[in-house]
C-alpha cells in the first residue's frame, strides 16, 4: 500500500469489518508497507512460546494484539465523534493536513 497513511499512531479508530466490528481503540503502531495497524486491546491472538524466548521469559501461552487491515478501520473525528475517512488539505505554508469530511475540523 503506497502513499501517505490516513491513519496514524495515537489516532482513535473504529473497526468496521470482522470479529471486532463496532469496537473502538487507540492505534499503537502502523505498518504502512503492509497496510495494517495494531489497535490497543483489539484482535488478540494467542502465541505459544518456549522458555527463554524474547516475547516471554517463562514460556507458555501469551496473548497479544494482532495487526488489523487499514481498510477495516475508520478514523473517529475528535470534534464530531463520527467515523470517517479523512481528506488531505494543503495549507498556505505548503504542509498537508488531515481534515474531517463531515465537520471540516483539522485532525492531528
Amino acid at each position: 500500500m503506497a502513499g501517505k497513511a490516513k491513519i496514524r499512531k495515537d489516532d482513535l479508530v473504529a473497526v468496521t469489518i470482522g470479529k471486532e466490528r463496532g469496537k473502538t481503540g487507540k492505534v499503537l503502531r502502523v505498518y504502512p508497507d503492509k497496510g495494517r495497524a495494531i489497535v490497543e486491546k483489539l484482535n488478540f491472538q494467542k502465541r505459544h512460546v518456549r522458555k527463554g524466548h524474547p516475547m516471554a521469559q517463562q514460556g507458555g501461552v501469551i496473548e497479544r494484539e494482532a495487526p488489523i487491515p487499514l481498510t477495516n478501520l475508520r478514523l473517529i473525528c475528535p470534534k464530531c465523534q463520527e467515523k470517517m475517512r479523512p481528506r488531505f488539505q494543503a495549507l498556505e505554508s505548503g504542509t498537508r493536513v488531515r481534515v474531517c469530511r463531515k465537520c471540516g475540523e483539522q485532525i492531528g
